[in-house]
């Protein structure tokens, strides 16, 4: 059995995680704590893996507290930056455990992880992509962070194929033509009803491919975290998107 703490229970991610850790044939829930509560009081002694599912505003300070109680951490909380990954790669190096890992998905939806790799293949045959993500307004941060790893993965691929710029001939925007991310433009959608959604719009002349990604509940993550959960542990260090566990 593996012995899971959920940090960030309370929360509505973090609901979800505690009743699939319970419902899993091989995981048992150790902790779930919330805001305010003491992390130091997971230890390798209670926990194997720690699903870290907050805010982030306070979701580094937790990674490297649970990197330095021994741990490892898988991580949902989104708004990483690099400066960020960079700081949990310090605290790795001078971990308790020389094998300690922590993972960080973009996105634990297997739908959302396959749309990024398909993004990917597909990026170095269009002349134009741009990336519209849509998700309920109590989102905090925008654009999300799988669409910023979308836009990433695209860039890679055109720039690896040679590609010239997205073309654009906007002069003046005044911000409607989303942010600019590695030179792909990213949308952000904030609209009662919707839970989480990413359309990756692909386009040549006289043609047009459309991958888009659809999660209409919060369980359709879980599948993902708990996979994440049970690989994590053999990949020492710090290891970021799912599909890195999904053999493609």
């Amino acid at each position: 059995m593996i012995k899971v703490s959920v940090v960030g229970a309370k929360g509505r991610m973090g609901g979800n995680v505690v009743g699939a850790v319970n419902d899993a044939a091989d995981t048992e829930l150790a902790l779930a704590l919330d805001a305010g509560d003491d992390l130091t009081r997971i230890t390798p002694e209670n926990t194997d893996v720690v699903v870290e599912f907050t805010v982030p505003s306070v979701s580094l300070d937790n990674v490297l507290t649970l990197i330095g109680q021994g741990v490892d951490v898988v991580v949902g909380t989104t708004g990483w930056t690099d400066e960020k990954l960079d700081q949990v790669r310090t605290a790795l190096a001078s971990a308790p455990r020389e094998d300690q890992a922590v993972f960080i998905a973009p996105n634990f939806a297997i739908s959302a992880v396959l749309t990024d790799y398909f993004a990917g293949i597909a990026a170095k045959y269009f002349e134009s992509a741009e990336v519209v993500e849509m998700h309920h307004p109590n989102k905090v941060d925008a654009p999300s962070g799988t669409a910023i790893h979308t836009a990433h993965t695209i860039a890679e691929a055109r720039k690896a194929a040679g590609l010239a710029p997205v073309p654009d001939a906007t002069e003046t925007d005044g911000g409607s033509r989303g942010q600019v991310v590695d030179g792909i433009h990213v949308h952000a959608v904030r609209l009662r009803g919707l839970n989480a959604h990413e359309e990756v719009l692909l386009g040549n002349p006289g043609e047009q491919l459309v991958i888009r990604s659809d999660c209409f509940d919060r369980g359709s993550f879980m599948p993902g975290v708990l996979l994440a959960v049970r690989n994590v542990s053999s990949h020492p260090g710090l290891t970021i998107g799912l599909d890195n566990f999904l053999s493609l």
